[in-house]
């Protein structure tokens, strides 16, 4: 059993976010990704779980043995999309070399005004979707995020963006909170955001294969996706390097349909097709993915379930 990523403490601190941004929005990005080597340099030294996960996951998406400068690389390119985050925030992309991919088919969507929901990851920046708010300042964006797991990152967010901040759905408010939040912005036109590989502690899981072993996903976004009966696009934000993004959309199902019958062959179907995404990208570029922990092994605190009857109370919900 191992320890579960909500349990592992916040890294840093409020005080080193602050000398971060202190650093960055004074002294500009090139310092600000000076100080990202010893930054990394320590957290390898002193972060030993997340340094053994990233060895771990390395091995598998490499397929070779890891060596050090592997792991440091894969937290330097951590390390450096927060820090990006502050300049995405506090300047938008002026500062950034943003591609998109995907934009085409991301436009017909909202044109059917039904709203739509984005499904992305813990790969690469999921902040480089502020791009399209800035490109398209029309069309509202909501996030899904849970404030309660980075106090101090959200704080610091909020106070450069508070706008941004303000259309945040919290996460730790609870399932119906959450799902009519979602629902309202839909029927308002709103591309809605929401991470979904991660499983929240007590969360239903479902395990389909990534890397050739099965791996758990949370089943949530999944019941969200079936209630609130909009078009679902994935999006992944790849950091490139540099001053490099590229903001990849694409289209996944114009509904999710979770019938009452075989929910569980339709729920395994539809997130065995997101896995296989996933892995798309995992290949693409494996030095994005930021779950520093053992993800595979990750079923401590969290209810992996053959027929999870919380559908049922999510069409409840959204009925």
């Amino acid at each position: 059993m191992t320890e579960h990523w909500q349990s592992r403490p916040e890294g840093g601190g409020r005080f080193a976010l602050w000398l971060i941004r202190t650093i960055a929005l004074h002294g500009g990005r090139p310092l600000g990704r000076l100080v990202l080597y010893p930054i990394t340099f320590y957290f390898y030294l002193r972060r030993g779980p997340e340094r053994r996960a990233s060895r771990r996951f390395l091995q598998r998406a490499l397929g070779k043995p890891v060596m050090p400068w592997h792991v440091m690389k894969h937290i330097h390119g951590f390390a450096a999309t927060i820090l990006d985050r502050i300049f995405l925030l506090a300047h938008g992309e002026k500062d950034f070399n943003v591609s998109v991919e995907g934009l085409d088919e991301l436009e017909a969507c909202l044109a059917q005004g039904r709203g739509l929901l984005l499904l992305g990851t813990h790969q690469g920046s999921f902040e480089a979707l502020r791009a399209i708010s800035s490109r398209r300042p029309d069309i509202p964006l909501r996030v899904v995020l849970d404030k309660q797991k980075t106090p101090a990152m959200t704080e610091l967010l909020e106070a450069l963006a508070p706008d941004i901040g303000a259309n945040v759905i919290d996460a730790s408010l609870g399932g119906a909170s959450i799902t009519l939040a979602m629902a309202e912005a839909c029927e308002q036109g709103a591309m809605v955001a929401l991470l979904a590989d991660r499983g929240r502690e007590q969360e239903v899981l479902r395990r389909v294969p990534l890397l050739g072993e099965p791996a758990p996903f949370p089943v949530g976004p999944w019941l969200l996706a079936h209630t609130l009966r909009v078009p679902v696009m994935l999006c992944f934000g790849l950091y490139e390097g540099g001053n490099r993004y590229r903001l990849v959309f694409e289209p996944f199902a114009e509904r999710i349909d979770i019938p009452r019958q075989d929910r569980a062959q339709a729920l395994d179907a539809v997130m065995t097709r997101f896995a296989a995404r996933v892995e798309h990208y995992i290949h693409v570029a494996p030095y994005n993915w930021f779950n520093f922990y053992d993800f595979w092994q990750q079923d401590m605190g969290s209810a992996t379930a053959k027929q999870p009857d919380a559908v049922a109370e999510r069409e409840r919900v959204g009925a």
